[in-house]
């Protein structure tokens, strides 16, 4: 079954008993909890409030379907920084019954076009070897909370192929995030990309996340559809193959404020939820 999502970085500042009555309102069973300080779910949160999180979100008929940190397994420098904040966060989604903790590769880049796969600053070698090793040393341990580490298609490797280098090297259960924004914007192909993450997606290990904009004039968020990024060959490509999990709203609202509130965005994904899989959503 699909899950319908959306990340609270559609709503900063933005109370979550509001948030709740927004996805709600539009069927939107899932929500996917930006790990930040200051924040609806922030790190430094005591058991007692992630529990209380846990108990107002699952009141509301709602599922966490992953949290979002903001680690960078490819980033240089020390590993014992890197792992810290990774299982803090796997430990903050167990403590929340998420089943997944979105990692980027964030390796260090020289500057590039929008449309371009950026540079390393360091050799891809030792960048992927650097991303695969940090997370091998915590799957093992996030394996027995049932949370599953997974990569995001972003920054230093915006593709499917990028992505999949790293996962291919880890040792242990890892899984991936295909943002439909970045591989695309490199010019890689809808359907390259599914064929690259297909041993993940089609397996229970990741998610999908759907925007769009007004690309390359605006980065700005708009409604589905309203924008030029494929979304609607993008969906019909996951009915096409039978992917079935979490499809998250990423309405990117916490770095452009001037973009509609979310619950404009959530009317949007609904109408495209809808039209791509009508019954099939949980």
């Amino acid at each position: 079954m699909i899950t319908p999502s959306a990340s609270t970085l559609g709503a900063p500042g933005i109370p979550l008993d509001v948030i709740l009555t927004w996805l709600q309102q539009h069927r939107i069973h899932g929500i996917e909890l930006r790990l930040t300080a200051g924040e609806i779910a922030d790190p430094h949160m005591g058991i007692p409030a992630r529990d209380d999180l846990g108990r107002r979100i699952d009141a509301a008929g709602v599922q966490v379907t992953a949290i979002a940190s903001y680690v960078k397994v490819a980033a240089p420098g020390p590993d014992e920084a890197v792992l810290a904040e990774l299982i803090q966060a796997i430990d903050f989604a167990r403590d929340l019954g998420a089943p997944m903790v979105r990692v980027f590769p964030g390796a260090d880049i020289r500057p590039a076009a929008f449309t371009e796969v950026p540079p390393l600053v360091e050799s891809r070698a030792e960048v992927d070897e650097r991303a695969a090793r940090r997370l091998s040393a915590v799957t093992s341990y996030a394996a027995g909370l049932g949370v599953l580490p997974v990569l995001e298609t972003h920054d230093s490797h915006p593709t499917g192929k990028d992505v999949a280098r790293i996962l291919n090297r880890v040792d242990g259960p890892v899984g991936v995030v295909w943002d439909v924004l970045h591989p695309w914007r490199v010019g890689e192909a809808l359907d390259e990309t599914w064929k690259t993450l297909a041993p993940w997606l089609t397996t229970g290990r990741g998610c999908v996340q759907i925007k769009d904009a007004d690309m390359p004039a605006s980065s700005t968020p708009v409604p589905i559809g309203e924008g030029s990024l494929p979304t609607e060959e993008f969906g019909q490509l996951l009915v096409r193959n039978g992917y079935r999990g979490p499809v998250t709203l990423e309405w990117e609202k916490a770095w452009y404020p001037q973009a509609a509130q979310l619950d404009i965005a959530l009317d949007s994904v609904r109408t495209w939820l809808d039209r791509h899989w009508e019954k099939d959503i949980n």
